[in-house]
């Protein structure tokens, strides 16, 4: 059933290890920048609109090359290989690459029970922990959907993850929680018409907008979590 792969993935209970990982928010709420509901939609906007776009653009593009079906074994290496290393580069933060490998790395037997195929294996020849959204727009390229299908997937987890979070970290009401995440919409419908667009281009066109904030709060969160217990990972 084509569209399926893309309501897989970003259902929360796809066992893929995301539940362990907040998107910076634990470290928000430990610093006080996020204590109620509407300072939790400020951060998720902003998240969206940074981390989020990067990775939803980025799925995009790994989307559209994963679904290129009949292309050898070479071209879907080559490409994925540009895809690393431009998100890495947009990726200042070694946390949030740890982070995003991490999540792929844990996502990667579920969807290759799933959904096995010769993109995916060339993909962890790339790199043996895949970058999360280039995973996640592997698998939901090569089941037929398009490059916006996996932008609005990933661009949905980068803020439906920290949103869980949220009522664990401040047992916020979760309808509450929920109607935040639904007027994100207009920003997600921007960002994965965005993404449609970039997919085709050249790989050197993805976005790149800075999020320092949350770089500097990934970091910390490591060096804390080593030190004391904390509820999530990233």
């Amino acid at each position: 059933m084509t569209g399926l792969a893309s309501l897989v993935l970003a259902d929360a209970r796809f066992p893929g290890g995301g539940h362990v990982h907040s998107g910076g928010l634990e470290e928000a709420v430990s610093r006080g920048l996020v204590s109620d509901v509407d300072s939790l939609a400020t951060f998720l906007r902003g998240r969206l609109r940074t981390a989020g776009r990067v990775a939803a653009t980025a799925a995009g593009r790994s989307a559209l090359v994963s679904g290129k079906v009949g292309s050898d074994h070479g071209f879907h290496s080559r490409a994925l290989r540009a895809l690393d290393a431009a998100l890495d580069a947009r990726t200042p933060s070694a946390a949030q690459r740890d982070a995003s490998r991490a999540q792929g790395r844990a996502a990667l037997r579920a969807v290759r029970a799933a959904w096995p195929s010769p993109v995916l294996d060339a993909l962890v020849a790339v790199h043996p922990r895949p970058h999360h959204p280039l995973l996640a727009g592997a698998v939901i390229g090569y089941a037929g959907e398009d490059p916006a299908a996996a932008a609005r997937c990933v661009g949905y987890l980068a803020v439906s993850g920290p949103a869980s979070a949220a009522v664990r970290l401040l047992g916020l009401d979760p309808f509450a929680v929920n109607a935040v995440l639904v007027a994100l919409g207009p920003d997600l419908a921007a960002l994965v018409s965005e993404a449609a667009d970039l997919a085709a281009g050249p790989v050197t066109d993805l976005p790149a907008p800075g999020a320092p904030v949350l770089d500097l709060m990934a970091e910390a969160h490591v060096h804390h979590h080593r030190e004391r217990v904390r509820l999530f990972a990233s």
